[in-house]
């Protein structure tokens, strides 16, 4: 039996960790996702001085039918929901990506640990979403000072906006920029050999890259979440699945396109209605 060298057993190792690694965060976000008080007036509850508050303000309303108060950390909270929300829902179809990654940098001399470059490459990564995140937290507000979100799952109240980015959502499914991020999203060993940097500076430049082609390919279905409710746990979960079975199963492009083609269809059964 031919002896392996040492080091083949340190990497086996160190793709273990990492593997362990991404389960327990992703398990940990679901279960973070799922335990939240998802209530908006709940959050603001929290996020208020109770002692300060004058009832008599709200004209006698309760808490669920009041105005969703954007305080600093009202909008705090929401925005560590999105980013939360953003690795439960993306990093299980980037798992890949960073497995195969981890792999190329331990067989790559100059990369020494596979442990240290991978966490930077799926940090920038998350971080790429965790901006996302952000700007999803503005739009929230925004769509919400203009009355137009529901004040218990934050969804779509207005039946053609909602129509709207169905449609949108839906032909962008087929569009050529979505064909091109999907590709880069879908094929991690052409991705590593296109884009590949060795160094802590490589890992970075991967990570954005990486980040940028997949919020290009998701970032509408993204949207949809505030078609369907943003506090809409199987909401959540439904477009989390779509995006997985797209970016990692062999007919995932396929599948993709046809859920543009139910939304479009729902969307125009909206906009009709």
């Amino acid at each position: 039996m031919t002896d392996r060298p040492i080091w083949h057993a340190a990497l086996s190792h160190d793709r273990l960790l990492i593997s362990i690694a991404l389960a327990l965060v992703i398990g940990l976000a679901w279960l973070s996702l799922l335990n939240m008080n998802m209530s908006p007036a709940a959050m603001a509850m929290e996020s208020m001085d109770m002692s300060s508050m004058d009832l008599s303000s709200m004209g006698g309303m309760p808490m669920g039918d009041a105005a969703m108060p954007w305080t600093p950390s009202f909008a705090a909270m929401v925005f560590a929901m999105w980013a939360i929300m953003m690795v439960a829902m993306m990093l299980p179809s980037a798992a890949p990506m960073i497995l195969l990654y981890a792999r190329v940098a331990g067989q790559t001399p100059s990369e020494g640990s596979t442990l240290a470059p991978t966490i930077v490459f799926a940090g920038t990564y998350v971080a790429v979403w965790t901006l996302f995140s952000l700007v999803a937290t503005l739009v929230q507000w925004a769509l919400s000072g203009a009355q137009l979100l529901s004040d218990t799952t934050m969804a779509l109240g207005n039946a053609r906006i909602g129509g709207a980015l169905l449609v949108a959502a839906g032909l962008y499914q087929w569009t050529p920029l979505k064909r091109i991020c999907l590709a880069n999203c879908r094929s991690p060993i052409w991705f590593l050999t296109a884009h590949w940097r060795i160094g802590y500076a490589g890992a970075i430049r991967l990570g954005l890259i990486h980040g940028a082609y997949c919020i290009g390919c998701c970032w509408l279905l993204m949207a949809l979440l505030f078609f369907g409710g943003v506090m809409n746990l199987a909401w959540v979960a439904a477009v989390a699945v779509v995006v997985l079975i797209e970016k990692t199963m062999p007919v995932g492009d396929r599948v993709g396109q046809v859920a543009g083609v139910v939304a479009i269809l729902a969307g125009v059964g909206l906009l009709v209605s």
